[in-house]
């Protein structure tokens, strides 16, 4: 109902159809999701890891999802959340990585770059209340330096030689954090890795028991084929449940 002297509704300097039109909405809640993303510094350069999982809510509906891109020649963006958002920020890296070739100079961005670049796109959409539903991680290795850092859907930033997502910061990273040193090679880099995917695939009922891996060294990105990692449930605790007979509520 309008009130004499009062205009219909505007958007855009478009007069509404109708004096009761909506107003406008923005995604709440992410829909098809991902779940954790792990990155490690080790000495030859970074490397990433993630599982092949996308959830539609509680449904493990897709499970050959690649969650972790190549951008240029020297970065990794790997990414948990909102699988939509994700590739709607892959189109545009992909933009930059056009507009490089165009200019047809031979620069390309570093690590550093995309990160800063993600860090200011993630911080716009959240400002326009409509953020892009994702925690990504960015790993990359120029000019003989590794770089990974991570930014969440509010452009919030940080970098750190061991980075998780998702579950993975709460079940993963303790272990990668108690487990890293400054000299740890690309053979530890991978087993530790490997032990808190399964890890997660133990205990976080929105992980997959296949996963990729990718690294960022001195010769360039590369990712992994999908592959199933060797699990084990002859776990008393896994054979014979207590159901809370503990008393905690606990396995």
């Amino acid at each position: 109902m309008l009130f004499a002297g009062h205009e219909p509704a505007r958007a855009n300097n478009v007069v509404s159809s109708s004096p009761s039109a909506p107003p406008r909405q923005h995604t709440s809640r992410p829909i098809v999701t991902g779940t954790s993303v792990l990155g490690i510094k080790y000495k030859d350069g970074v490397m990433l890891a993630a599982d092949t999982l996308a959830s539609y809510g509680s449904l493990a509906m897709f499970k050959d999802v690649q969650r972790i891109s190549k951008t240029g020649s020297y970065t990794l963006v790997g990414a948990s959340g909102e699988m939509s958002d994700y590739h709607a920020i892959l189109r545009k890296l992909e933009g930059l990585e056009r507009d490089n070739l165009n200019a047809n100079d031979g620069f390309e961005h570093s690590p550093v770059e995309i990160y800063s670049y993600l860090r200011a796109v993630m911080y716009q959409a959240r400002n326009k209340f409509n953020p892009l539903w994702n925690s990504l991680v960015v790993g990359g290795y120029k000019d003989g330096k590794a770089f990974l850092g991570s930014v969440d859907l509010r452009g919030t930033a940080y970098e750190d030689d061991v980075i998780a997502t998702g579950f993975g910061a709460h079940l993963a990273l303790p272990i990668m954090r108690a487990k890293w040193h400054a000299d740890i090679d690309e053979g530890e880099a991978r087993a530790l890795l490997e032990d808190c995917l399964r890890v997660l695939f133990y205990r976080d009922c929105r992980a997959l028991d296949m996963v990729v891996l990718s690294k960022a060294t001195a010769d360039g990105t590369l990712v992994s084929d999908p592959y199933k990692i060797e699990t084990d449930w002859s776990s008393a605790s896994f054979v014979v449940p207590k159901a809370g007979e503990d008393g905690d509520g606990g396995w």
